[in-house]
């Protein structure tokens, strides 16, 4: 009773850190474009994250074998409370640290160099590297490279197309319940504003009628959709890698486990998301709303197929990716945080070994 307690509490804090630091980035394309506030995009991430995590139960079970570390360490050890919950702090606090450092890192990179360091220390070095390469290295590694391909390749592609259908994009301030269009002043510094009207709020937004629907509201509902997408599929994929610590250990069934991690990622996601939210939304590249759609598109498209497939991408790596790529074709990327953040990455999987391994000795 006491070993399942524990698990359970280590397990839950694993998917507390995840919530706190990845489950803002399906929703941050919402904020930093100004499509809606930072409220409005961690509620509907929520939301939609917490519907992926319930359906996981359906569509992940591949997810589930995987992160129970069956395969990559002896059999015996799989499910030990002992390997479980080395596993699980060591996960838990490394993205926890990521978080308040701000920094978005993914916690399947955590996992991954938990399931490692644990195993080395109580199965004394017999690990099957082999299997740590194919199934988790190279998902890991090619997905943010793939996710930039994409958007380099899209992005030309609709902007060819939206304006030969001659729909035309506008720099906007706010006045009142009313976007303005406003003309750049000279050298394009700073929007010429008209007499007696303040900078508060300026956008890109898009002009023009499809169907007798203005096409930013086209945009802004299909921009929504695409947040939704993303946090739907990180729940999808996220979810299960984390269960599967408690079903490896028998602690709690498939379905119980899922709402429980689900909700555990919502309580983590409403207290601790705001600095890894600032990061992505405003740090990485600025964006408009058709920039954060296509990102979007892309990430959710991605991390759905592997979901479905088994493959244990990163949403966090998926959709910084495909932010890279924006910012690197519209040549608005700040590659000073794009650095920081690769750097975060190469260190997330040695730091969650070490103290795994760490844990794994004194548990």
């Amino acid at each position: 009773m006491v070993y399942a307690s524990f698990l359970i509490f280590a397990v839950l804090f694993v998917a507390y850190a995840n919530g706190a630091n990845d489950n803002f980035k399906g929703v941050a394309t919402l904020f930093g474009s100004g499509t809606t506030g930072y409220r409005g995009a961690l509620a509907w991430g929520t939301v939609t994250t917490f519907a992926g995590s319930v359906t996981a139960v359906l569509l992940s079970a591949q997810l589930v074998v995987k992160f129970s570390g069956k395969g990559l360490v002896p059999d015996p050890l799989v499910g030990s409370p002992h390997f479980v919950g080395a596993v699980a702090l060591a996960s838990a606090m490394t993205v926890l640290l990521a978080t308040l450092l701000s920094l978005p890192i993914s916690t399947t990179h955590a996992l991954t160099g938990a399931l490692v360091g644990a195993g080395l220390v109580q199965a004394h070095g017999n690990v099957q590297f082999s299997v740590l390469g194919a199934a988790f290295f190279l998902p890991l590694l090619f997905s943010p490279v793939v996710a930039m391909l994409l958007v380099a390749v899209l992005y030309p592609t609709l902007h060819a197309l939206r304006t030969r259908m001659g729909l035309r994009r506008e720099t906007c301030v706010c006045v009142g319940q009313k976007w303005v269009p406003v003309e750049l002043a000279s050298g394009g510094a700073a929007p010429a504003l008209p007499a007696g009207v303040e900078l508060s709020t300026c956008q890109e937004r898009y002009q023009g009628t499809v169907l007798s629907v203005t096409v930013q509201d086209v945009l802004t509902g299909a921009h929504y959709l695409s947040a939704g997408a993303v946090s739907f599929a990180r729940g999808l994929n996220d979810t299960p890698k984390i269960v599967a610590l408690l079903i490896a250990a028998k602690a709690m069934g498939l379905k119980g486990g899922m709402t429980l991690v689900g909700l555990a990622m919502g309580m983590g996601a409403v207290l601790h998301a705001r600095t890894v939210a600032e990061t992505m939304s405003h740090k990485i590249t600025r964006m408009n709303h058709g920039q954060g759609f296509l990102t979007n598109l892309v990430t959710a498209g991605l991390v759905l197929v592997a979901s479905r497939f088994g493959l244990p991408v990163s949403t966090t790596h998926v959709s910084c990716g495909s932010l890279f790529g924006i910012g690197a074709i519209t040549g608005q990327a700040r590659w000073k945080t794009i650095a920081g953040v690769l750097l975060a990455w190469i260190v997330t999987l040695p730091l969650s070994a070490l103290l795994a391994a760490i844990a794994a000795y004194f548990v």
